[in-house]
């Protein structure tokens, strides 16, 4: 299954949906930042912003620090007045501690409880890929999702549909045509309709 790729394997693919979301917020126009996504509270800016901050604990968290430890240090707006300087500083970092030797067998403590940093990468690349998407669809750009890397989320994301429908992380699951494939699951399963991105 995609969901149990080795190490080199899962950083090959989380580096792959970094640089794919990186590629979006340099395309995002000028006069697009407060356009709305498929995420209903979050603005392009807002989602930016989002998986910017989500990049900024990883450094501090492989390196063995706590949530309690990092406390507010990332919230609010991290993007300034550069956001796609301040999402390209966060995601090489980011990707450059999950990269660093031993990196994914440590354990780092995450507001759920511990958890090796393999999983944690895995979590990343997931939601990288899903808000790629999101993104996508808020500046008018191609939303085509990697098959390889809607795969790898769907393999990752299935087994927990229960839980993420009760979550309220996604919204409620969207039906899917019989033999979609598997990027057309991904969404479904995550409450996207690529029909009606937007609502």
């Amino acid at each position: 299954m995609a969901a149990h790729l080795d190490g080199p394997a899962l950083l090959a693919l989380h580096a792959r949906a970094l640089a794919h979301f990186g590629d979006l917020v340099r395309a995002v126009p000028d006069g697009a930042w407060q356009a709305p996504t498929p995420c209903t509270d979050w603005t392009v800016r807002q989602l930016v912003g989002h998986l910017t901050s989500e990049q900024l604990w990883v450094p501090d968290l492989l390196a063995g620090a706590t949530v309690a430890e990092i406390g507010d240090r990332f919230d609010g707006d991290v993007l300034g007045d550069d956001p796609v300087a301040a999402w390209t500083a966060a995601a090489d970092a980011a990707r450059a501690a999950f990269a660093a030797p031993g990196a994914l067998e440590r354990t780092v403590q995450l507001s759920y409880g511990a958890r090796r940093a393999d999983g944690y990468a895995r979590e990343m690349t997931v939601d990288a890929v899903v808000h790629a998407w999101d993104l996508a669809q808020g500046i008018g750009a191609d939303p085509t999702v990697d098959p390889a890397a809607a795969e790898f989320a769907l393999a990752e994301l299935a087994p927990q549909a229960d839980a993420l429908a009760a979550s309220g992380l996604f919204a409620d699951p969207v039906p899917v045509p019989a033999g979609a494939d598997a990027a057309t699951r991904l969404l479904g399963l995550v409450g996207r309709d690529p029909a009606h991105p937007l609502g």
